[in-house]
């Protein structure tokens, strides 16, 4: 991912080691039953699992496709409101000016005012970093515990500080209490964003036609952010993201009764192909069945991660390792566009800092 760290080996054990501990349980309890207690009866025959697991896969990928289709589209979208800010941002600069103004101001004042305008910019992304933050019922972050060990290490800043807090310094008390007071409290800051280049307009500190490019790019910030809402409310179809799950566990199920008499086989034809085996060979021929438990452990484990791949893809804004990391995308979009306009770098915020090696 171009935002996330890649995974160790070691690292993707750990996260999925509760499941590991199943696999083993899973795939020992029929292979001592056939060995030890000699219940040769209970081998499934290979082949209609073998189909079972040629399906399972297509329908693996259909879901990590769909839901990395939906991780890639949330990029896509930050990518633009990056674009559009840095946009909006120069035009601020260059169309607030004396040029028509009724009363000429200092640029001192011309500078106040487009602060303003920035800093509000800033407020819109995140009362919209707060919105894709909450939690919704499909979401699974909370509810998986691998997850929630992950969870536990980081702070996530839109957990940490409330709206309120984070508004602070961003918009008047007026302002604040006004957006704070709204459902849509991302569309409030746009609306207040828009009257006041409106007034600019009035008192003829924007020309006309300046007045229009700039709102056109207040339209864009709403497309954009419609997107992002549109992604967070319509969760991946649950049927087929449960049916997935039950689909997997199924075929995890059955995979060590179907290989248990195929490695069984291969031993006994290890030791078909000496006339007087050695004791060590004897030990591979008569033992190799229980080379069935590592390799049904790693088959299961192959198919579930990837199924868990795809769970915690379909929502990036949850702030999993793989999520869209909107917060340190935020932060340096401030960064930029408060550098643009030349605002004093003592007043300007550091970047986000990694943490565990992720960006939020």
């Amino acid at each position: 991912m171009y935002t996330r760290r890649n995974y160790s080996v070691i690292g993707m054990l750990g996260w999925t080691r509760r499941n590991i501990y199943k696999f083993i349980i899973i795939s020992t309890i029929p292979t001592a039953l056939y060995v030890i207690f000699d219940w040769k009866f209970i081998h499934l025959p290979w082949l209609p699992i073998a189909l079972v697991g040629s399906a399972l896969a297509f329908i693996v990928s259909f879901k990590n496709n769909a839901s990395y289709g939906r991780l890639w589209e949330a990029r896509k979208v930050w990518g633009g409101i990056v674009n559009t800010s840095r946009s909006i941002t120069i035009m601020f600069n260059d169309f607030i000016s004396n040029e028509h103004a009724k009363e000429k101001l200092s640029e001192e004042e011309l500078f106040k005012i487009r602060k303003k305008l920035v800093l509000r910019h800033v407020a819109w992304m995140t009362s919209l970093r707060h919105a894709l933050r909450a939690p919704k019922p499909w979401e699974m972050s909370n509810v998986n515990k691998s997850d929630r060990e992950y969870m536990s290490k980081i702070q996530i800043n839109e957990r940490k500080f409330s709206l309120e807090e984070e508004l602070e310094g961003y918009l008047s008390e007026k302002e604040k209490a006004y957006v704070l007071g709204t459902k849509n409290k991302q569309t409030a800051c746009l609306n207040l964003q828009s009257k006041q280049l409106r007034e600019l307009k009035e008192k003829k500190l924007i020309w006309e036609f300046s007045f229009l490019e700039i709102e056109n790019l207040i339209v864009e910030l709403f497309t954009l952010q419609g997107k992002l809402e549109r992604i967070k409310n319509f969760p991946y179809p649950r049927q087929f993201a449960t049916l997935n799950l039950f689909f997997v566990w199924i075929f995890i199920v059955l995979l060590p009764f179907g290989i248990i008499n195929v490695f069984d086989e291969i031993g006994m034809e290890i030791l078909k192909n000496y006339k007087e085996p050695s004791s060590f060979i004897k030990v591979i021929g008569n033992g190799f069945v229980w080379l069935s438990i590592p390799f049904s452990v790693i088959v299961s484990w192959i198919f579930h991660t990837m199924e868990r791949i795809g769970e915690v893809s379909e929502n990036p804004f949850e702030g999993i390792a793989n999520d869209t990391p909107i917060t340190t995308m935020s932060r340096g979009i401030e960064i930029d566009i408060r550098q643009m306009i030349g605002d004093n770098p003592e007043d300007i915020p550091g970047p986000i800092a990694e943490q565990e090696g992720i960006q939020m």
